[in-house]
């Protein structure tokens, strides 16, 4: 197996976070990923333990049992803890053999590439991670050490540790030398890559360190293992998809909107997308790697810089090019904790969104799309790049709306068309915008309502809807999709994806004004002033909007898209409306529009870093692209045209010469 993780320091306080959350230590979280080396321990004991080693091994369950030393399954503990009791005290009639085979058969590694120098700084992390090494003896740790070799030069090596029980000191296992630095692209795939060559087996799991795992799923992986054997249509599988278990819906009300949409997707979706349409591809989850498969077509990862920012879809595309085939598999699950604030789960969501807006750009999709039959590429085309084109094409329809409406006020052809037709008028405008209330409410929850239908029953998960529609749910997806509309839009004009580091940790604390103003000034809040004027200025200029309830039934979804981004980040912030909290967000906020700052000043600092960061995707992109950008500006100078029109300022004349003097 292999861990996959870029910076361990803060993972280790993420896990900390977890712990807390779920009433565990910090060593009893990590030893939720090594289920599987004591699962095997003890699958190898009942496999060579005869029946009178099973019947001493009962007994002495019972006997324990009964002198309080277990506790029993009708107690509160999880039928995760109970088992794991049972397998420890099974250590007891281990005949000694069983530890041998399991490290033959096992292997668990953890890419940890700042380990070196944590080493050398005597860092407390690199503590913690030796700790965790004397505990689990299938442990290994793999890190990059950079070696001085002269004033400028350097060497680097690939390292494999493990903590020697015998002489109770950390020993190199492997050394690899590499012929450059490693984080050449990014760093995440970068750091699984160098870590793939000290795998041993014939298959690879990956496991993000926000992850958690089950005493009787570990039992469940050789039945797992042994789908290899079985054809899934023509050909053997190459990657075995796995379900994920959501376990943070609880901690807050963002927390369980992400978990149901999540869940959603990693299981209705995934069933559906590698049974009948055949097109799944690996989407970051605990998925089964063949580990010869893929170390002979370039591995796991692809680490080019930007484009490969969503390394993990990519290990699917090459999978699908080269021939090989994708399953899923819903006995056995991992869990997972998902982002839990509202700022985390936006970046998650820029991330995801930018990285498919360079997947729109790369030659596997390219590739993926000519090589497809006609049905498949469909499917492919949706569960990838369309969903989010679909959700760009919703939020860029509601603007050209808008827009049309407004210049029809301004111009004075709706006067017209309105005294000429005026209920057919009307009739096509409520039903435009009855169309946007079910795009954007209706149909987005209808996968979470069948997934919740088939896993607890229809009146649950009817209920669970209700329930979420009153903690607002219709506001943070309505904000999720402006997330995602803007950053996938600037990607595909621009460019310029980068990773962003979520944190993943127990954050649901309190946000200032100035970071919410920073995240969001751009995709959301300009965008929702830019709307909210629009329909302001047409109740105005419109003869429509002088009929209050034409006025309503026309626009009052779009009102709804310009509130949810406005109100959003504040309503779902810990303590949004606290007097005391919003007067200390007040000063920071001025203090951060006043400080011009310097040379080595950060965007958390001065207004003016912040900007020339925000503009950065300008300087880089090509000609197509500011071309479509000053093309989506002018629509202000159309606006401002019609004003100085209806405005009559020059005794009601239209000439040219009044608009370039205005």
């Amino acid at each position: 197996m292999v861990k996959d993780d870029e910076i361990w320091t803060t993972k280790m306080r993420d896990l900390r976070y977890w712990a807390s959350y779920r009433g565990q230590t910090l060593s009893r979280t990590v030893r939720g990923m090594m289920y599987y080396y004591r699962a095997l321990k003890m699958l190898a004991f009942l496999d060579s333990a005869s029946e009178m080693d099973i019947r001493e091994g009962a007994r002495e369950l019972g006997s324990m049992r009964r002198d309080g030393g277990l506790d029993s399954f009708n107690s509160k503990s999880s039928p995760s803890r109970c088992l794991s009791r049972a397998s420890s005290s099974l250590g007891l009639l281990f005949k000694g053999h069983e530890q041998g085979t399991c490290l033959m058969k096992y292997t668990y590694v953890v890419a940890c590439q700042i380990y070196g120098a944590q080493k050398a700084k005597k860092d407390p992390h690199a503590e913690e991670i030796l700790y965790l090494m004397k505990q689990h003896e299938a442990l290994r740790v793999a890190y990059v050490d950079e070696v001085s070799t002269g004033r400028d030069e350097k060497e680097y090596f690939s390292v494999l540790v493990k903590y020697d029980q015998q002489s109770e000191k950390e020993v190199e296992i492997y050394r690899v030398k590499l012929p450059g630095p490693l984080k050449l692209g990014e760093g995440k795939p970068e750091n699984q890559n160098h870590a793939l060559i000290f795998t041993h087996g014939d298959a690879v799991q990956t496991i993000d360190m926000n992850q958690d795992n089950y005493f009787e799923e570990a039992l469940k992986m050789r039945n797992l293992l042994e789908e290899y054997r079985r054809n899934y249509g023509i050909r053997k599988p190459t990657i075995l998809g796995v379900r994920e278990h959501i376990f943070t819906g609880s901690v807050s009300s963002l927390a369980w909107f992400m978990s149901a949409q999540e869940t959603s997707f990693v299981t209705l979706g995934q069933r559906v997308l590698a049974n009948p349409l055949k097109i799944r591809m690996h989407y970051g989850h605990p998925d089964v790697f063949d580990r010869f498969w893929f170390l002979t077509r370039g591995g796991i990862s692809k680490a080019s810089r930007v484009i490969n920012i969503s390394e993990d879809i990519f290990a699917g595309f090459n999978c699908t090019l080269r021939g090989g085939n994708v399953t899923h598999h819903e006995y056995i699950q991992v869990g997972k904790g998902r982002d839990v604030g509202m700022n985390q789960i936006s970046m998650f969501e820029a991330k995801v969104a930018s990285g498919n807006g360079e997947q729109v750009l790369s030659r596997d999709v390219y590739r993926l799309g000519h090589r497809l039959d006609f049905f498949r590429m469909l499917s492919f085309f949706y569960t990838t790049v369309g969903f989010f084109f679909n959700t760009m094409m919703v939020i860029l329809t509601v603007f050209a709306f808008l827009w049309g409406r407004l210049y029809l006020a301004l111009s004075g052809v709706e006067n017209s068309a309105l005294a000429s037709n005026s209920d057919n008028n009307r009739a096509l405008g409520a039903i435009l915008n009855q169309q946007f209330i079910i795009q954007l409410g209706l149909f987005t929850a209808l996968p979470m309502i069948m997934e919740n239908s088939l896993e607890h029953g229809f009146l649950q998960a009817v209920w669970d809807f209700l329930t979420m529609q009153l903690q607002l749910s219709s506001v943070f997806y309505t904000f999720s999709m402006g997330t995602r509309t803007h950053y996938f839009g600037r990607t595909v004009l621009h460019g310029g994806a980068k990773y962003r580091a979520t944190g993943l940790g127990f954050v649901v604390q309190h946000k200032g004004f100035a970071e919410n103003y920073r995240l969001y000034a751009r995709s959301h809040f300009i965008k929702a002033v830019e709307l909210g004027l629009i329909l302001t200025v047409y109740a105005s200029h419109s003869p429509v909007a002088k009929a209050t309830f034409v006025y309503i039934a026309l626009t009052i979804s779009s009102w709804f898209l310009v509130l949810s981004w406005l109100m959003a980040p504040f309503v779902f912030n810990p303590s949004g409306f606290d007097w005391l909290k919003t007067v200390y967000d007040f000063d920071e906020f001025m203090g951060w529009i006043w400080y011009r700052g310097g040379v080595f000043s950060k965007a958390e600092q001065s207004w003016e870093k912040w900007w020339y960061e925000e503009q950065d995707h300008l300087r880089t992109t090509g000609l197509w692209g500011k071309l479509l950008e000053i093309i989506l500006d002018l629509r202000f100078f159309f606006f401002q045209y019609g004003i100085v029109f209806q405005l009559g300022i020059a005794a009601h004349s239209i000439s040219i010469a009044v608009y370039l003097l205005s």
